[in-house]
């Protein structure tokens, strides 16, 4: 009987609430809450007496209620799709971080690969009345945008466009010729890009601006597209490219997820060399880029600059909900590593003359 007391009375144990800290501290529970409220009155002694007591019980302030009252979740929704692969880890990282600093809570809607997950998480996101959704690149439908603008809430998205929302976008188009004179300047003949039958908006505008500079300078472009845009697309997309008559010599790698698979390919499935016979430039500047099994020539994106300025359109939208959609567009910067033949100084300082 004894250890069903006790069983009950550890499963009944709850929060401290702010009427216990108002006993505790002899005062009224109106006084705690304004204790707690930013501008709120309250003399001095009473606020000092109130915090010893809620630090004494280890009181939080409940800020879920208070959204509910003031009718303000301070949820912020973030949609992406495989939210643990490549870039996106990090871009999720850099978000939640930049939003906790803004005041926000972040909450990150995995959209999943099948139906039913899709369900789920459009619940999930909308029923918890999010005050703004971020939509990173990727495959979340445009149901969710829709579904977003239905719901009157702002929306800022990523690496793609949507009709009427606020965005932040790579010019991916402009780093794909810049790969394509990188390799020309360095004496590459044929030119191959590695990207994915996704063929997410950030997939085709890079393999656009790479393919039409490259043609347009009379260079032969061959296109490999793994099942996805990771490692084992990477791999699937360097058969292709290297299982013909025909190879390229320097290959564009829509990221670098993609650019590690061609190069294990590569190195493990064919007799060429890294970047003897064929170079390699990826895309994001992962951590593992610099690893020395990839030493990857790649276009750095800065997780951290995107999230500033995802938050900086967020804040404006609020303020301003009824101006014109912003569009942020960021450049890229090519670092020179060991997986390019001409990652030199000379060979650099000449591919910045011919841009």
């Amino acid at each position: 009987m004894k250890s069903k007391d006790k069983k009950t009375s550890k499963d009944d144990k709850q929060f401290v609430s702010a009427l216990q800290v108002a006993k505790y501290a002899g005062v009224s529970r109106s006084a705690v809450s304004r204790a707690f409220t930013p501008g709120a009155s309250v003399s001095a002694k009473k606020r000092e007496k109130i915090m010893e007591a809620a630090e004494a019980l280890g009181y939080q302030v409940n800020d879920l209620a208070r959204g509910l009252l003031a009718r303000k979740s301070r949820l912020v929704g973030l949609v992406v799709t495989n939210p643990e692969l490549g870039y996106r880890s990090h871009l999720v990282a850099a978000l939640t971080k930049a939003l906790i600093q803004r005041g926000s809570v972040p909450i990150v809607i995995n959209t999943g690969n099948t139906e039913e997950e899709l369900v789920a998480a459009q619940k999930t996101l909308f029923g918890y009345r999010a005050e703004a959704t971020i939509i990173l690149s990727g495959s979340p439908p445009s149901s969710f945008v829709d579904l977003a603008r239905r719901n009157g809430q702002p929306l800022i998205v990523l690496g793609r466009s949507e009709t009427g929302a606020d965005d932040v976008n790579i010019d991916n188009e402009g780093a794909g010729r810049e790969a394509a004179r990188f390799f020309l300047a360095g004496g590459a003949k044929r030119l191959g890009f590695a990207g994915a039958m996704s063929r997410t908006p950030t997939t085709i505008e890079r393999e656009h601006g790479f393919r039409h500079e490259g043609e347009l300078r009379g260079a032969e472009v061959m296109i490999g597209n793994g099942s996805n845009s990771n490692y084992s697309g990477g791999q699937e997309a360097a058969q292709q490219l290297f299982s013909g008559a025909k190879r390229p010599d320097a290959v564009f790698c829509v990221n670098d997820l993609v650019a590690f698979g061609l190069i294990d390919y590569i190195t493990h499935h064919t007799n060429l060399t890294i970047p003897g016979d064929v170079s390699v430039i990826g895309f994001d500047d992962i951590p593992e880029a610099q690893w020395d099994s990839f030493n990857l020539t790649t276009f750095r994106q800065d997780a951290t600059v995107m999230a500033a300025h995802a938050v900086a359109l967020l804040d404006q939208r609020e303020s301003e909900p009824d101006r014109p959609p912003a569009h942020d567009r960021l450049t890229t910067e090519l670092v020179l590593r060991g997986s390019t033949r001409n990652a030199t100084a000379k060979s650099k300082s000449e591919h910045e003359r011919i841009r």
